[in-house]
Order: structure tokens, then sequence, then C-alpha cells
């Protein structure tokens, strides 16, 4: 990974680890950033323009000290995904956790992510994902992702090594760090060391160099208007235009556009690469050293200098749309069933989730779909299932493992989060091969009711243990 040669550079954000592979117009008055954002806090979510649609967002409205909706957000720890590089392969040294101390709402509408070092000098943070991975525009429409934030206000040697950040990812990405840049990576605001400066940047093709530069990516930076990045809040916008051809991406900075990269600047087959696939998810974070901020400062980050406890504030995420028709159902989405809900009690597909983390859907031996290369920390969601007033007494799960000798792990069910307790499991080895299906019970705690059903998967081993077919509860 090639350190940042300059402050101009874009930033260098590669994110990759090892798991297996997955399966120019001129910009339109209309298509301008929604609002120009005012520099008081607590703003509400801005009610979409004529034309546009609001699609998703979070307000950050709950009460001081909780951490975001497990209904929006996933909250990565650690140093690394499962079975990925360490630092989140960009170098950065602080470690992310799931601390109210790092990360929690305030209590008066706003996300605050919180870096802080220890009397042992060691650093933490946080940084979270969100649960859908499908933001896309409509067929010859335009998405438009925005977020109003003050950035950690914090300058000169006191900030270096900080960097916040409001980017997009691949779908495909999940399950997978092989693939960037090819899945695409839309970095909305950057900064790095207390600068009055925003980065946005497209990272795309392969690396090194491609047609976005990499590991550089195409990027431009401006300082903030009117007041620094530091000391207020301000709105920071993409736009994804594919309502003109060539198609474009835009960035604005409180409507001001500072950026643009056209479809033809990609070309094919890099531009299909990243806008083929069900779309693309979105992260908050505030890490601390790493390759982009030691390449701003020429110099090793954080050093003894740099203070602790400086928040990024985040008074709101959302999603818009304009224009276009929708997308056809992607692997990461399924159309509501008739009626709005699922029976518990008939066969449920397994590749019929409503959202999933790390699963891969591929064709099975006994026809249809599977879900595969399901190992420790996936999940899918299945919403709306319903358990009727009589609860059932187990589970049974259809499921196939390839898994090599001394690999095994749980197949679990869970309600309404990836992280509530499990109300019923059962363990699963290798079954002889992974289209070798069998039938396998678990019990489960009694439940009644509508709810979302979390099948997650457990494993002490980082490889993958497990695929699934179907699943059912009987009474």
């Amino acid at each position: 990974m090639s350190p940042v040669p300059a402050a101009s550079a874009a930033p260098s954000t590669l994110r990759r680890s090892g798991r297996r592979l997955a399966l120019a117009a001129a910009v339109l008055a209309t298509t301008t950033a929604l609002v120009v954002a005012s520099m008081t806090a607590h703003a509400a979510v801005p009610p979409p323009a004529a034309g546009w649609n609001l699609v998703w967002s979070d307000d950050f409205t709950g009460a001081a000290g909780a951490l975001p909706s497990s209904a929006n957000w996933i909250i990565d720890t650690g140093t690394s995904y499962p079975g990925g590089p360490a630092n989140w392969g960009t170098g950065e040294i602080q470690t992310y956790t799931a601390s109210t101390a790092n990360l929690a709402q305030d209590g008066a509408g706003n996300l605050r992510i919180t870096p802080l070092r220890d009397a042992a000098g060691r650093w933490t943070s946080a940084r979270i994902e969100t649960v859908r991975a499908d933001f896309k525009p409509p067929a010859g429409g335009v998405l438009a992702l925005e977020g109003r934030i003050q950035m950690p206000n914090v300058t000169g040697t006191q900030a270096a090594g900080y960097w916040p950040a409001f980017w997009a990812l691949g779908s495909p990405y999940r399950g997978n760090y092989q693939n960037w840049p090819g899945i695409g990576e839309f970095d909305v605001m950057e900064n790095v060391n207390g600068l009055n400066q925003v980065w946005g940047a497209l990272h795309c093709g392969y690396a090194p160099g491609g047609p976005c530069n990499e590991f550089n990516g195409l990027g431009v930076t401006r300082a903030c208007p009117g007041s620094t990045c530091q000391s207020a809040f301000h709105a920071y916008r993409f736009e994804w235009d594919a309502s003109v051809s060539p198609q474009q991406l835009r960035w604005y900075v409180d409507g001001q556009l500072f950026h643009t990269v056209s479809q033809s600047q990609v070309g094919d087959p890099y531009w299909g690469q990243m806008t083929s696939h069900a779309g693309y998810f979105l992260l908050l974070n505030v890490a601390m050293g790493g390759s982009f901020p030691n390449g701003v400062a020429g110099a090793t980050t954080p050093t003894a200098a740099t203070v602790s406890g400086r928040p990024m504030l985040v008074d709101y995420v959302a999603v818009y749309r304009r224009g276009g028709t929708s997308p056809s159902p992607s692997p990461t989405t399924s159309t509501p069933p008739p009626g709005g809900t699922v029976d518990a009690y008939g066969t449920i597909q397994a590749e019929a989730f409503t959202v999933q983390n790390g699963v891969i859907v591929e064709a099975c031996a006994e026809g249809g779909q599977d879900i595969g290369y399901l190992r420790n920390g996936d999940w899918a969601r299945y919403d709306n299932v319903d358990f009727g007033a009589t609860g059932p007494r187990d589970f049974l799960a259809r499921v196939a493992s390839g898994a090599a000798g001394g690999v095994s792990g749980l197949v679990e069910v869970r309600l309404d989060s990836p992280t509530a307790a499990p109300i019923g499991s059962f363990a699963v080895g290798n079954t002889g091969g992974w289209q070798s299906w069998i039938s396998v019970p678990g019990n489960v705690s009694a439940v009644t009711g509508r709810h979302s059903v979390y099948l997650t998967f457990t494993s002490g081993q980082p490889a993958d243990f497990v695929n699934v077919n179907w699943f059912t509860f009987r009474r």
C-alpha cells in the first residue's frame, strides 16, 4: 500500500482482505444539491425537493448514550474484518469498538464518533456501516447520498492522525475483501490532520494504476465554504446521475459542486464493474493514523502532540432518488411476500432474504439457489416472519458443507437483531461436500407473533463452514 505523496492528492483508501472471490454532460441546474446547509446544529433531514424521493435516512434522535439503531447500522469492531488484513488494510492504528465511549447518540440529534487514547497510548474509535447495501440510482435516474457532519474540532499539531470519513462501498465487497477497487468506492467526505479541507474521490478499476489512478483514486480537495470544516456542520453530498449519457458522478459541499467524474473517464469494463452490481452500503468512521494522514503529514501519525477525545458529529445521513424506474430486485433484496408476511411453518428459501452480510447466492444442486460461503460473522435477515399465537418446537434447515477437517460452526436463529441472543442453534461440519445436502433440526425457545428472523453463522475458525438451501419451523 503506497502512502499519499502530497496534501493535494486523493486519499489512499485501500480496504482489502483475504477471502474468497464472490460470485459527460454538463451539470444541469436541476441536479445540484437539494439544500445549502445552514450552520445551525441539529437540523432535521431535509425533505426531498420537487422530483426527488427520500428512500432512507437516520436522524440520530435517540437517547443520550444510546448506540445507533441496529436496524440501520452494523458496528464494525477490532482491527479488521474477520480474516482480513491488519489495520483495515490502510495502516490505521486504532481498534474499533462498540463502546458508547467511542460511539453514541448525544440526545440532541447527533451521532458522536470519538477517538480515545488510553494511558498506555492505545487508540480506540468507531466505524459503522449501513445494513442496507442496495443504494443505487433507478434506471435512468439519479441517486444522492448526503450527510450533515461536523469534523472533529481539532487543528494543528493536536490533530495529527485524525481521519474522519463518510463513504460508500460496492455491496460485493461484503464477504469478499479481494474485489476492491473493482466494485467501486465513493468517498463523499474525507479529511485528515485537522486541515480545513474536504476530499472527494472515486476508487475503481484495478490497483495499482488503472482508470482511477490507484491507490490514490480520482480525487479533488477544497476548503469548506464559510466556516471551517472543523468548527461547524456542513452538508457533504454525492450524486450518481444515470439520467445523462455518459453518466456522471458529482461531489458537493453545502450545495457547491467541487468534483465531477464521467463514465467516459472510467471507461469499460471498469464502469460496468462498479455500477452493475446490487448497489452500495454507506460507512461512517474516524480512523487514527494510516497511509492518508501519514502521506499528507510526511511523517508517522498520530504523534505525542495529538489530543484524544475530539468527536466527529453526524447530524443526519440521507439517501434520495430522482426520476427513472425502480431497479429489479437484486440478491440483497427480496420482493415482499403476498399479504406482507412469511409463514414461519412453510419452507423459507434461504436466498429469499431481505438483507444480508457476507452471504453469496449460488446455484443449488437440488434446484433453485442456496446461500453459500458462510462463515463466522455472516448473517441473513428475513422480515415479517409470522409465528402465530402458538410457538414452534424446533426448526429444520437444509445444509451442506465441504469444510476442511476440524472446521465447523453453529447455524443460529436470532430475532430482530443480528446481535440478539440466539433462540436456537445446531452445529454442523463437513457433510461430504458443498452440495451434499442433509436436513438438521435444532431446538428453539418459545416465540410468537411477527419478527425479523436472522440466520447467523458462528465459528471459532475463519473459514467457510456451511451452505443453506432452506429452513422452516415446526410445531
